[in-house]
């Protein structure tokens, strides 16, 4: 059998070699979980080779009474063993188990505040940090990133940016190093979770100080890099390009409030656009609350330009407007 084989694997292999009443004596005197432990690994089991049942049960091959492999499905094994060792409680400790087997990589760290898990990171190799980072929803990573000390910060994108297939077996110890209550085990394929489109999407959602500085320090060592990722950014600005229609659409979903902050700082292109996809009279409000609008805070026009960004992304995936990069893509006809 091989070495690799956990104490879990093998205890559940040799729970199955046994047959369902003698494993449910077995499973009676076990706590509850321990009991869900192994019943993950067995509905990962399909067969039980002979030569590992032997190895097993050698002190029981005699009562085996087979001359092939156990193919009794591990799942199939656990459905008919759970009712004889929990009773009533065995379909809630079975969901449980389905409930595990579905988990992917650092799923519950999505959940955890940003700059706790910055800290909590920060101490690890970059390439560690940048698996993790890759695992994270888009939002959740330029949290994480902008509470990450600066000296790593440009360390992580870049490698993020080179970062393409990762294999299952480096995702597993990554997940194992930070295991216990944060992690758990997930699937087994390979999956693409970086890129330069990933770095350009987690720049975008940034707040623009530390956007801003991991660009420029970017271009200072990479600077092919650094204009490959701002062809994929799309900024406040870039919504000049976006058609009539689009700003149209836009438009609709954006409070008056929030729009008259965000123009503060907006080119005459960009306000000149706005001002006539509104109604005449909606147009003139809007620019005499630009008017009379005092100072305001930077980081609150900023904050304002972000929102309305995240609604324009939104309406892009509903393919209710296009937005073009300074990539170019495709052109319309």
């Amino acid at each position: 059998m091989s070495a690799k084989n956990s104490g879990p694997l093998k205890t559940a292999m040799l729970l199955m070699s046994l047959g369902e009443e003698a494993s449910s004596r077995v499973m009676q005197h076990l706590t509850s979980e321990e009991i869900r432990k192994l019943g993950v690994h067995m509905t990962t089991i399909s067969t039980v080779k002979r030569e590992v049942a032997d190895e097993l049960l050698s002190a029981f091959i005699a009562s085996l009474g087979q001359e092939s492999d156990l193919v009794v499905p591990g799942q199939h094994f656990l459905k008919n063993l759970l009712p004889n060792v929990l009773g009533d409680e065995a379909q809630a400790m079975m969901s449980k188990i389905e409930l595990e087997r579905e988990k992917i990589p650092f799923k519950y760290i999505q959940d955890i505040d940003a700059k706790v898990l910055a800290n909590f990171i920060k101490s690890e190799h970059p390439q560690t940090i940048t698996i993790i980072m890759a695992h994270l929803s888009r939002d959740k990573a330029s949290q994480v990133l902008h509470f990450l000390p600066e000296a790593i910060q440009y360390e992580v994108v870049d490698r993020i940016a080179q970062l393409e297939m990762v294999p299952p077996d480096l995702v597993r110890e990554v997940d194992e190093v930070l295991e216990k209550e944060l992690l758990s085990l997930g699937q087994e394929s390979h999956r693409i979770l970086g890129g330069i489109p990933a770095v350009a999407e987690i720049l975008n959602i940034c707040d623009k100080r530390t956007g801003e500085g991991i660009l420029q320090l970017m271009e200072e060592r990479d600077a092919e890099l650094a204009e490959k990722v701002r062809k994929l950014m799309f900024v406040f600005e870039d919504l000049a390009s976006v058609n009539d229609q689009g700003i149209r659409e836009l438009l609709k979903e954006v409070r008056n409030e929030e729009l008259t902050l965000a123009l503060k700082t907006a080119s005459d292109d960009l306000k000149d656009k706005m001002f006539k996809n509104l109604s005449k009279r909606a147009s003139e409000m809007l620019q005499e609350d630009m008017a009379v609008m005092g100072p305001v805070r930077l980081s609150d026009v900023e904050a304002a330009q972000q929102s309305i960004l995240q609604v324009a992304r939104r309406l892009e995936k509903e393919g209710r407007i296009i937005l073009a990069t300074g990539e170019g893509g495709d052109s319309l006809v």
